[in-house]
C-alpha cells in the first residue's frame, strides 16, 4: 500500500479536566472528512482513538468521558498525537494523571510522516515538559506565551498566531485554533478541495496557516452560507482543469448564468471565471511543486496552453515565471 494513502492513526490525549472544545471541534473536523470521503468512494483516511492514563475521566465542563484507551504501546503506521488544553492559569504536572503521560510521552519518537505531534492550546505544556518542543517553533494559547518560555527555554515561542508549523510538531493557539490546524492538517493529508467542504459544513471561518497570511484559493471565498455557490464551489475545486464556464457553473447551482455571476459577487466577493483562474493557478503551482514541466502543469491545471499558465501567472502578480520557480499560492 502506497504509505501516503495508509489511513492515520490520531489519538486525542486526555487528561482530568481537559478542555472539550479543544479536542471535540478537531475530532469533528475529522469525522466530517471521512464521511466526505466515504461519499466520494473513498477510504477513510483517519482511525479516532481517545486515550489517557485513566479510562474516565471528567471533562472541563463536568461530563464524565468512560472506555478511553490505554496509552498507545505501539505504532504500525503513522499516527498524529493530539494533546490538549487544561483550565487554569499556569498546567500543572504534579498528579499522577500527568506524571503518567509524561513519562509516556518521554518514550515517543516523532518524525515527520511517522508519529507526529499536534498540540491544541496549553497542551503545547504538556509537550514541553516532556522534553518534547527543544528545537522546535511553537505557540500556544497567548496565556501561557511566557509560561512555554519558561518551561522549555530552547523552543522558540510564536505569538499571535493562529498555529505554527515545524514538523513534526504542530501546534495550535487554543480553542477554536485547534479547528484550524486540524484544517491545515486534512488539507496536507486529503486535498483542499476536501479541507474546504469540511470546514463549510463545520461552519468555520476560513484561515490558512502561520508561514503564509494568504488564504489560499481552494479555501478563500468560502466564507459564507449561500447552499448553491457552496455547490459550484465545491465542483469547481475538486476538478479545476474541466471545460467550465459560467453557463455550466449555474447548472450546478441551478439557476441562470447572470443570477451566478450576481452571487459570486455579492457573497465570495470574485467573479466566477476569475475564482475558477485562481484555483487553476493555485493547481499549476501545486504541480510546479511536485517537479512537474510547465507544460505539464499547465495541462493538469486547465490551462490550454503555456502561454494561459504564463499569462495568469504574471496577471496575478507573482514573481519570476512558472519555469523559474514555484511562489506562494495567489490570493
Amino acid at each position: 500500500m502506497d504509505p501516503q494513502r495508509d489511513p492515520i492513526r490520531v489519538v486525542f490525549v486526555l487528561l482530568p479536566d481537559s478542555l472539550v472544545l479543544d479536542w471535540a471541534g478537531p475530532a469533528e473536523a475529522l469525522r466530517i472528512a471521512n464521511q466526505r470521503l466515504r461519499a466520494a468512494g473513498q477510504a477513510e483516511r483517519f482511525v479516532i482513538e481517545f486515550a489517557g492514563p485513566r479510562p474516565t475521566i471528567k471533562g472541563s465542563v463536568g461530563v464524565a468521558l468512560s472506555g478511553l484507551a490505554p496509552l498507545p504501546t505501539r505504532w504500525d503506521g503513522p499516527g498524529w498525537v493530539v494533546l490538549v488544553g487544561l483550565p487554569g492559569d499556569t498546567i500543572a504536572t504534579d498528579n499522577p494523571e500527568a506524571q503518567d503521560l509524561l513519562h509516556w510521552l518521554r518514550g515517543q519518537r516523532f518524525s515527520r510522516g511517522g508519529v507526529e505531534l499536534v498540540t491544541v492550546c496549553a497542551g503545547a505544556l504538556l509537550a514541553a515538559h516532556a522534553g518534547a518542543l527543544a528545537g522546535r517553533r511553537v505557540t500556544t494559547h497567548h496565556h501561557h506565551l511566557d509560561e512555554l518560555r519558561a518551561v522549555e527555554p530552547r523552543c522558540e515561542v510564536v505569538s499571535n498566531r493562529v498555529f505554527v508549523i515545524d514538523a513534526p510538531v504542530y501546534s495550535s493557539a487554543g480553542v477554536t485554533t485547534g479547528i484550524d490546524l486540524m484544517l491545515h492538517l486534512v488539507a496536507g493529508t486529503c486535498g483542499e478541495a476536501l479541507a474546504a467542504q469540511v470546514a463549510q459544513a463545520m461552519v468555520v471561518a476560513l484561515r490558512r496557516g502561520p508561514h503564509d497570511p494568504e488564504l489560499s484559493p481552494f479555501l478563500a471565498y468560502r466564507n459564507h452560507l449561500h447552499a448553491a455557490l457552496h455547490r459550484v464551489q465545491d465542483a469547481v475545486s475538486e476538478q479545476p482543469q474541466a471545460d467550465w464556464n459560467v453557463p455550466r457553473m449555474a447548472e450546478v447551482a441551478h439557476t441562470s448564468a447572470r443570477h451566478l455571476t450576481r452571487l459570486f459577487v455579492e457573497h465570495a466577493g470574485v467573479a466566477p471565471l476569475a475564482y475558477l483562474r485562481r484555483l487553476r493557478l493555485a493547481a499549476a503551482q501545486l504541480a510546479l511543486a511536485s517537479g512537474a514541466s510547465v507544460t505539464r502543469a499547465a495541462e493538469v491545471s486547465g490551462f490550454g496552453s503555456d502561454t494561459q499558465l504564463r499569462r495568469a501567472w504574471h496577471q496575478f502578480g507573482l514573481p519570476g515565471s512558472p519555469s523559474a520557480g514555484v511562489s506562494t499560492p495567489a490570493r
